[in-house]
C-alpha cells in the first residue's frame, strides 16, 4: 500500500511496522504539512476571483465538445467515419 501511494516508511525499510505507521499516521500529517504551508496550499481570494473569470470566459462545453473531452481524458480514439 505504501508503494501504490508513495508513501515512504517511517524508519528502517526493513521492519514492517515502519510501514504500518506511515499508513496509520499519513492522514493526520497530511493537513498538517498544508496548514504550515508546506506542499499544496490554499489559493488567495484574487486567485480564487481569477479562476472564476476565466471559467466565464471560457464558456461551457456543447454536448459535443464534453462528448470529445471524455472521450479524451480515458484515453480513447474514435474511428473517422467513412465518407
Amino acid at each position: 500500500m505504501c508503494r501504490q501511494s508513495g508513501i515512504k516508511p517511517t524508519e528502517n525499510a526493513g521492519y514492517k511496522t515502519s510501514y504500518i505507521v506511515s499508513l496509520m499516521v499519513f492522514p493526520q500529517i497530511a493537513p498538517a504539512q498544508s496548514r504550515q504551508g508546506k506542499g499544496l496550499k490554499s489559493p488567495g481570494f484574487s486567485v480564487i476571483q481569477f479562476l472564476e473569470n476565466v471559467v466565464d470566459e471560457i464558456n461551457l462545453p456543447t454536448d459535443q465538445q464534453a462528448a470529445l473531452i471524455k472521450l479524451t481524458m480515458e484515453g480513447k480514439a474514435m474511428n473517422y467515419p467513412d465518407r
